[in-house]
């Protein structure tokens, strides 16, 4: 089955940009479009996308909002990979805060908008793991919070768990983790599985952010 995806901005250019790349691809299918984040719940619910490609900055409903109202409103929601034109922008951490899985520029290469949704499809790596500690450093409360600081407290991960979400914040894929720690991949998906359900994070990406508020990993 291909990766279904829809596209959620305010500009017809981006829009018809991103589903020429797409579909180009065998093994992706664009299903729908949106021009603001207004617009994603009844999509959502109506197409059943698997990721959602959407612009952070848009009139009505901007992305991080719109990100927040899919997570709360939709069950089983789709992965949200939103689309910006700035890497250093402190919405692109907002929406990583409140729930996406990732970010991908809209001056990236073909090749790297195809690697994108194909990543965060698969949810089996961290997308651009620099670049999220780079946000993380500037724009995240990385000290320790008290409240981040509790739920990794509460989380009490096993040490082969914190090793495994340490190198999950370094960007290292299962198989990767799994080459780095000599055990079955199988075992690595146990272990990422243990520390989102412990950490109550619905993806790594969001296990990775609560890793760096909590002060558990320095984004440096």
């Amino acid at each position: 089955m291909p990766v279904t995806v829809l596209l959620v901005d305010d500009e017809p250019l981006v829009r018809a940009g991103l589903r020429a790349v797409l579909e180009a691809q065998p093994d992706i299918e664009v299903v729908g479009e949106a021009a603001d984040g207004a617009a994603v719940i009844p999509l959502v619910r109506q197409l059943r996308p698997d990721v959602v490609a959407m612009d952070v900055r848009m009139p009505l409903l901007d992305g991080i909002e719109a990100t927040r109202a899919v997570l709360r409103t939709v069950s089983d929601p789709p992965k949200i990979l939103v689309v910006t034109t700035f890497e250093n922008d402190e919405y692109v951490y907002e929406a990583l805060r409140a729930g996406a899985d990732g970010f991908l520029l809209k001056r990236a290469r073909p090749a790297e908008i195809v690697h994108a949704v194909r990543l965060v499809a698969e949810g089996e790596s961290l997308l651009f793991p620099a670049s999220v500690r780079q946000l993380a450093a500037e724009y995240g409360d990385t000290s320790g919070n008290p409240a981040a600081r509790a739920a990794m407290e509460r989380a009490a991960l096993t040490e082969r768990e914190a090793e495994v979400l340490r190198l999950m914040a370094r960007g290292l894929s299962n198989a990767e983790i799994a080459a780095r720690l000599t055990v079955g991949t199988e075992t690595v998906k146990s272990h990422v599985s243990a520390v989102l359900a412990k950490l109550g994070a619905r993806d790594r990406t969001q296990a990775v952010i609560a890793a760096y508020e909590s002060g558990f990993v320095a984004p440096g």
